[in-house]
């Protein structure tokens, strides 16, 4: 996740950088080229060629019934930061000209940085535990009488409801692009969300494991855990090495453990977040 001490006043910064990119993504990039990726925005998007409706009023107007329900079935708890964000979102969207930032129509490049922009946007969001509203609050009401359903699976299930609308009004062509985008959209947001503590890990099984772990010690200087384990086809008891490196460190981590047993098992896999010395704090 985005790391950093949490305040309310980080929140609610992030909450307006996000809803002002997610705006930007909506009205300079996906309603001029017609892409709907799903949630209020792309219903928006939808009725904005069907009526003529500007992206803000539409957003505001879906809005506001499910913020009532919200509140009677969750509490104001549950929905003031993601009310902020909704109301930051339409005003963003009120002071956005209608510009389009791909001037050249491609759709593949309004595609890849729509799901940029919305992604970063979404991601500062989720990262002040709050929504930008939409499908994302109307599955957490579902959920409340769904239980055996999880808020991330209504989600998806409303959102590719939308696209499939989308592709009765726009075609299948940039519904296809919409797909590229969601997927874009869903690496950047997760990517806002677990930060850029990117590491790896790597579990080490040899019998010379104390050299190799003297070696990771003094030429690295990275610590290592010893794990007593056994080989269940061997039956022998033996000790597996654990350590986290950056990613920088890991051929300097084969040479070493190369040079002592070239017959070690070796099992390197990513980390997502890192946290504690010699790494972020």
């Amino acid at each position: 996740m985005v790391y950093s001490k949490r305040t309310p006043l980080r929140d609610y910064i992030f909450l307006t950088i996000g809803a002002v990119l997610v705006s930007i993504a909506s009205q300079n990039i996906y309603a001029p080229a017609g892409l709907v990726t799903g949630g209020v925005g792309g219903i928006s998007i939808m009725l904005k060629r069907l009526f003529g409706l500007p992206l803000w009023l539409s957003n505001t107007i879906i809005n506001i019934p499910l913020f009532i329900i919200g509140y009677f079935a969750c509490g104001w708890k549950f929905i003031r930061r993601t009310l902020y964000a909704t109301a930051v979102m339409s005003v963003a969207l009120l002071l956005l000209p209608e510009y389009n930032l791909v001037q050249d129509n491609d759709l593949f490049l309004q595609a890849i940085f729509g799901g940029i922009f919305c992604g970063a946007g979404s991601g500062l969001v989720f990262a002040a535990l709050a929504t930008t509203g939409g499908t994302d609050l109307l599955a957490a009401i579902i959920q409340k009488k769904m239980r055996h359903l999880s808020i991330p699976t209504i989600t998806e299930v409303l959102d590719w409801s939308i696209v499939i609308v989308g592709i009765g009004i726009f075609g299948g062509v940039k519904a296809m692009y919409a797909v590229i985008s969601i997927y874009v959209f869903s690496q950047v947001s997760n990517w806002i969300l677990d930060g850029l503590h990117f590491a790896k890990c790597a579990y080490i099984i040899s019998e010379r494991s104390k050299e190799i772990a003297d070696r990771i010690l003094t030429e690295m200087d990275r610590g290592v855990t010893g794990i007593q384990a056994k080989g269940m086809y061997s039956g022998n008891d033996t000790e597996m090495l654990y350590c986290v490196i950056s990613k920088r460190e890991t051929a300097m981590l084969h040479d070493i453990v190369h040079a002592v047993d070239p017959e070690a098992f070796v099992i390197v896999s990513d980390v997502r977040e890192v946290h504690g010395e010699g790494f972020t704090r």
